[in-house]
C-alpha cells in the first residue's frame, strides 16, 4: 500500500519570517496520516529543517548532477542532504523551460540524488500545444523513460505529473484526463520496474487547491499532490493535507 504524500513547492518565495507557517502547519496537523513534504528555496532549507524538527520532511527544489566542483551558484545533492533535506524536486517544467533542462540532465540529477540518499521527485508534463496536438501520452512517456534512472524504487523515487498549462493558471484537467495520465504512468512503471513499479508514488500537480483536492485525490493512481502557491500558507496546505488524509 502506497502511503499518500502531500508535497509543497515554495518555488522562489519565502524568507525566515515565513517559517511561522511551518510551525502553524505542524501545530494544526500534528499527526497526519499522509507524509508531508515542504521544498523551500535553498536559503531556507537548513532553517526549515530545524523548524520542522522531523515532524515533516523538507527537500530541495533542484540539485546539480556533480557532487562538488567549479559550479558557481549551484547546489549538490550532498549539500542538500547536509542541510537537512530528504527529497529533491527534479525536472520541474519551470526548470525545463527556464534553464533548458533535458531529460538527460534530469536523469543525471536523479542519479546524483540517489547517490546522496535523497528521494527524487521527478516531474513530467505536457504543454498546452502538446495536449491540443494529442501528444500528451507520447510526451509524458518520453519524459518518464528519459528522466527516471535504473534502480528506481518506491523509497528513492516519486513521479509528479504536472500539466504545464495548469501550473499557476487556475485551470485544471478533467478528472478523466488526470486518470488517463496516472494510469498510463503506473502501467509504464510496472512495465519497466516490475512489482517495484507498483510502489512508486504518483503525485498530481497543477492548480491543486482546497476546493478541488478531494475530487482529485479520489482519482485512480493519484497518491498525493505536488502543490505550488497553496503550500505557502498553513491554512491552505493544511486543508489539502486534510483532504488527502480523508481520501
Amino acid at each position: 500500500m502506497r502511503k499518500k504524500l502531500a508535497a509543497g513547492n515554495w518555488k522562489m518565495n519565502g524568507l525566515k519570517a515565513d517559517l511561522h507557517e511551518v510551525a502553524a502547519l505542524i501545530a494544526a496537523h500534528p499527526t497526519p496520516k499522509c507524509d508531508v513534504l515542504l521544498c523551500p528555496p535553498a536559503t531556507l532549507l537548513a532553517a526549515m529543517s530545524m523548524t520542522a524538527a522531523g515532524r515533516i520532511a523538507v527537500g530541495g527544489q533542484d540539485c546539480h548532477m556533480a557532487a562538488s566542483g567549479a559550479h558557481t551558484g549551484d547546489v549538490s545533492a550532498q549539500m542538500l542532504a547536509d542541510a537537512g533535506a530528504h527529497y529533491v524536486i527534479l525536472g520541474h517544467s519551470e526548470r525545463r523551460a527556464d534553464h533548458g533542462e533535458s531529460d538527460e540532465i534530469v536523469l543525471a540529477k536523479a542519479q546524483a540524488a540517489q547517490a546522496a540518499d535523497l528521494t527524487a521527485v521527478i516531474c513530467v508534463g505536457e504543454t498546452e500545444g502538446e495536449r491540443d496536438a494529442g501528444a500528451t501520452l507520447e510526451i509524458i512517456g518520453r519524459q518518464l523513460a528519459g528522466s527516471t534512472p535504473e534502480g528506481a524504487t518506491g523509497a528513492n523515487t516519486v513521479i509528479a505529473y504536472e500539466p504545464v498549462w495548469a501550473i499557476g493558471t487556475g485551470r485544471t484537467p478533467t478528472l478523466e484526463q488526470i486518470a488517463e495520465v496516472h494510469d498510463f504512468l503506473r502501467a509504464r512503471l510496472i512495465e519497466r520496474f516490475g512489482a517495484e513499479g507498483e510502489t512508486i508514488r504518483l503525485l498530481y500537480g497543477g492548480s491543486v487547491k482546497p476546493s478541488n483536492a478531494t475530487e482529485i485525490f479520489a482519482v485512480s493512481n493519484v497518491d498525493g499532490a505536488l502543490v505550488g502557491g497553496a503550500s505557502l500558507k498553513a491554512s491552505d496546505f493544511g486543508a489539502i493535507i486534510a483532504a488527502l488524509d480523508a481520501a
